[in-house]
């Protein structure tokens, strides 16, 4: 399958690199592929440059954002929250309609300093937001609840813990399902939670993530929903 992954951060490289590796098409999207090659110091999270990790995975190519969500059958929402309706503007509408668009992003606002804030909250969603930006999408929120590298190795953290999914198309949810199945999450990890007005919730479990990696010291760790 074509995958679009938006976004050259640590979490659009890893999931763009896992992809790539369980023999998908995946293109990485940027808004300036020569800017962003031309890059030479860490990332502002402290990672290596773009360049050093593409050499690496010579496998994924880089292209504008338009070109890659032109090309994909897919579209990953890996952008910083705040950047996302910009980048997936830049995308086109023309070229996400029709297309499952995972997000993966949190809408985090470090503006009044850190820890971030989330901006929407409560009554709305970045998962939302770009629905309702992009109607003819099919936006099914996942994954953002975790570090990135568990996103791709649910192995990394022992025992049960889950993923959660929300949107508004069934089959888009059960595509994206299959996806994490693939990724290596157990069917029973996978928690649907409904309709895209749910990932209200799962963006909301950001606050607490936050505290508990800093409890912790490392992003090894995810959420374990028990029933009874």
């Amino acid at each position: 399958m074509r995958y679009a992954v938006l976004g050259t951060g640590i979490v659009g490289r890893t999931i763009a690199a896992r992809l790539a590796a369980l023999g998908h098409q995946a293109l990485i999207g940027t808004r300036d592929v020569q800017a962003t090659l031309a890059r030479t110091g860490p990332d502002p999270m402290g990672n290596p440059p773009f360049a050093e990790w593409h050499t690496a995975h010579p496998e994924v190519r880089p292209a504008p954002y338009a070109e890659a969500a032109s090309q994909a059958q897919a579209v990953v929402n890996a952008t910083s929250g705040g950047a996302s309706l910009a980048a997936l503007t830049a995308a086109g509408a023309d070229n996400l309609a029709g297309k499952v668009l995972i997000d993966v992003a949190n809408p985090l606002d470090a503006s009044a300093g850190m820890p971030p804030v989330l901006n929407p909250v409560n009554t709305d969603s970045l998962a939302e937001q770009i629905q309702r930006a992009f109607p003819e999408a099919k936006v099914v929120k996942t994954l953002n609840t975790m570090n990135c590298r568990i996103m791709v190795d649910p192995s990394r953290v022992p025992g049960e813990h889950n993923a959660f999914v929300s949107g508004d198309d069934a089959a888009a949810k059960e595509q994206v399902t299959e996806l994490l199945l693939s990724f290596g999450w157990p069917r029973s990890a996978v928690l649907d939670l409904g309709d895209i007005t749910t990932a209200r919730g799962a963006e909301m479990l950001l606050p607490m993530w936050l505290r508990l990696f800093g409890a912790f010291g490392h992003p090894d760790f995810n959420f374990h929903i028990a029933r009874a």
